[in-house]
């Protein structure tokens, strides 16, 4: 079966950190770029970070440049989101995505 996966979220307080992870399952990373998005209750998706599938360039919203790093380990197959001093505006379902594949998502509440 061919999908992405995310994995890496959860309850964080404000000012804390978590680190996605996005893997594949039946099909390999290497040739595609992988972009991270979100969902929050009652909001349009927005477009989190991108990045090439050698890793040479990467995309950040200007809600989370400078709070936000995209990274890939091809030979794990996994590209990673590590977020740093998360805001509650951050609360969200996180998701990865490379046309046509989208992984289920993952819940980040950031609260205090």
């Amino acid at each position: 079966q061919l999908q992405l996966v995310e994995s890496g979220g959860g309850l964080v307080q404000p000012g804390g950190s978590l680190r996605l992870s996005c893997a594949s399952s039946g099909f390999t990373l290497d040739y595609y770029s992988i972009g991270w998005f979100r969902q929050a209750p009652g909001k349009e998706r927005e477009g989190v970070s991108c990045i090439t599938n050698s890793g040479s360039s990467t995309y950040y919203a200007g809600s989370v440049k400078g709070r936000f790093t995209i990274s890939r380990d091809n030979a794990k197959n996994t590209v990673y989101l590590q977020m740093n001093s998360l805001k509650p505006e951050d609360t969200a379902v996180y998701y990865c995505a490379t046309d046509p594949y989208q992984g289920q998502g993952t819940q980040v509440t950031v609260s205090s």
